[in-house]
């Protein structure tokens, strides 16, 4: 999966002569406790995260990892975020990783991805992915299963291929789909795009730093991409055009979508011309492979997480929201839980791993008038993703099924996934028109009781949120959305494209034939992962008309920093470790990020 790339060139002109500063010494100045005027305990430690997703754990780990005490606060019960893992039994009841004392030992379980499905260049020991290379710095990793099937059902192709991933393969698909247009528009595409991947690919994300630093971290370290880089400095700002390109055949231009979509939820024409380059060099990988964690999506996190439980001093709380952080003289210096009111003091920074409403959220309006004055600009006045351009457009939410299934149910020589596309002409982000089955249990049979397998499909962030608002005051109420029969109604609606496409594949998986059946929805986002209005992140598009840009991983206020899909990276997995990566970067040294950096191994 691309990141959202981010651009070098302006960052060169952001100088700071703080960053040479001597790395200081934070285990000589740790503090795990302070005492308060009224004698009361206050706990206080140098960095404070809020939000377990990729992007807040991969910052907590770096910086964990540099010496500084941080802690971690999630306010869901599991850990990851937008990419969590959630557990239930054969009857359906929620079983929480709190409860389960050994994991390897609880055989009745069925291991279900609340997100994300699809993942590649984390098995290589030497990759671009940003995400790999947090994992090398904080000295903590999955194991990696790899396999190359992967099945799709397009318009063209209603009943389906299967084949291996890799270059000579995607032509077979272009020339039997597409004839030899498309195979010919794919070869001009290539020899367009491939020359500014040796600088996309050259360099780490995790080196990039928005200071005077990044001379240290990039250009004298990775000279040679660096100019490709400099070379090529539009693409990063660019978007992705296909007509300017040449591109005639609608078979690629259509595939090309899909592709941009399920990576960041944008269409190619709103994807960075430097992001389809990144994606399209992976097709010309030599054996290229998916990857999948063994032990499931849970264990990515659970790896990021003991990145930064195994420093002394560093911990991960869950079932523990923020109600507001705490500012003072203009600084970030602390957080109030919700619920106890309890205040937890941070010495250097406090870090949103939140979507960009909370993160303005927990600062009181009248608090700082410049961060109001920011906060104005991207919510508007009712924050509602209105045509109108009055606040940040975010991008569409999501459905998704939870089934476990007997495992006679699915073929055994079905694909661990498969994409359904209905219909190109209605546009790539059309409700319900693409969707994503992932059989996890395929790959590894643990995430499944014996002889059971588990199945996360879902409509690829095109769901609006507008249509579900009459159903928001239920949210909070199992009960009443129960009974609601109106409510009921819709999300069966809503629902059935996934069923459809998991029938593809596996026509015997109908409703009322499955060991468990969950139906997820925009409200379920919005309320589990603490999501406004349920969005995947922030759809701006480069070169957009309103002129919207990406939040940067600093705010206004001294020592507020945020990390995420609400921020410069964007969205996708690679994107949101980069996001925690480059916040970590603006609050550490640069000879602490070097020293950090210096454990990446690039291709």
């Amino acid at each position: 999966m691309a990141p959202r790339s981010i651009g070098l060139a302006p960052l060169l002109l952001c100088l700071a002569a703080e960053s040479f500063a001597p790395p200081q010494n934070h285990v000589a100045r740790r503090s795990a406790l302070r005492s308060s005027s009224t004698a009361a305990e206050v706990e206080e430690v140098d960095c404070i995260v809020i939000g377990s997703g990729i992007g807040g754990l991969s910052c907590a780990g770096l910086l964990a990892a540099t010496g500084r005490t941080v802690k971690v606060l999630e306010k869901h019960y599991e850990i990851g975020g937008c990419a969590h893992e959630f557990y239930m039994d054969m009857d359906g009841r929620t079983v929480t990783s709190a409860a389960i004392k050994d994991m390897a030992e609880r055989k009745d379980l069925f291991h279900f991805e609340a997100g994300p499905s699809l993942y590649s260049g984390l098995s290589d020991e030497r990759s671009p992915n940003p995400l790999k290379h947090v994992y090398q710095m904080i000295e903590e990793e999955p194991e990696w299963i790899t396999y190359d099937q992967w099945g799709a059902f397009l318009p063209e192709a209603p009943d389906g291929y299967q084949m291996s991933i890799g270059a000579d393969n995607f032509v077979k698909i272009l020339k039997t789909y597409g004839g030899q247009e498309a195979v010919d528009d794919w070869e001009t595409l290539a020899k367009s795009l491939r020359p500014m991947s040796g600088g996309i690919k050259g360099i780490p994300h995790a080196a990039i730093r928005s200071d005077a630093g990044i001379f240290l971290t990039v250009a004298a370290k990775y000279p040679l991409s660096f100019l490709n880089v400099l070379r090529y400095a539009p693409a990063f700002t660019e978007s992705f055009n296909l007509d300017e390109l040449g591109l005639k055949s609608e078979f690629l231009r259509n595939y090309l979508d899909m592709l941009a979509f399920l990576l960041q939820g944008l269409p190619a024409d709103q994807t960075l011309k430097v992001v389809m380059a990144y994606m399209v060099e992976d097709f010309f990988k030599e054996n290229a492979v998916m990857d999948f964690p063994k032990g499931g999506s849970g264990e990515l996190m659970a790896a990021l997480a003991r990145g930064v439980t195994k420093r002394k001093g560093c911990s991960l709380d869950v079932s523990t929201g923020v109600e507001e952080v705490i500012v003072e003289d203009g600084k970030a210096v602390g957080v109030r839980l919700e619920k106890s009111g309890r205040i937890i003091r941070a010495k250097e920074a406090v870090i949103s791993n939140a979507d960009l409403t909370n993160t303005y959220n927990f600062v009181p309006k009248g608090v700082h008038a410049v961060f109001d004055g920011e906060r104005e600009k991207f919510l508007g006045v009712k924050n509602d993703n209105p045509e109108d351009g009055s606040s940040v457009p975010y991008c569409k939410s999501f459905m998704h099924l939870h089934l476990g299934v007997k495992a006679e149910l699915i073929p055994e020589d079905a694909p661990p996934q498969w994409t359904v596309v209905q219909d190109w002409s209605k546009g790539i982000d059309a409700i319900g028109n693409v969707v994503v089955v992932s059989v996890g249990s395929k790959l590894d049979p643990s995430l499944a009781p014996p002889g059971y397998h588990v199945i996360h499909a879902y409509t690829a962030g095109n769901e609006p949120f507008e249509d579900w608002e009459r159903f928001e005051h239920l949210m909070d109420d199992a009960a009443a959305r129960g009974k609601d029969e109106e409510y009921q109604k819709f999300k069966e609606e809503r629902a059935k494209p996934i069923w459809d496409a998991i029938q593809r594949r596996a026509p015997d998986v109908v409703k009322g034939a499955c060991t468990v059946e969950k139906v997820a929805t925009p409200l379920t986002h919005a309320r589990f992962l603490s999501r406004h209005r349920g969005n995947y992140g922030l759809a701006i598009a480069p070169g957009n008309a309103e002129g919207w840009k990406f939040p940067e991983v600093t705010t206004p206020i001294e020592g507020y920093y945020r990390c995420g899909d609400s921020t410069t990276s964007g969205i996708g997995v690679p994107a949101v470790a980069s996001s925690g990566a480059l916040c970590a970067n603006a609050i550490m040294s640069v000879w602490e990020q070097l020293s950090l950096n210096s454990k990446i191994r690039m291709p």
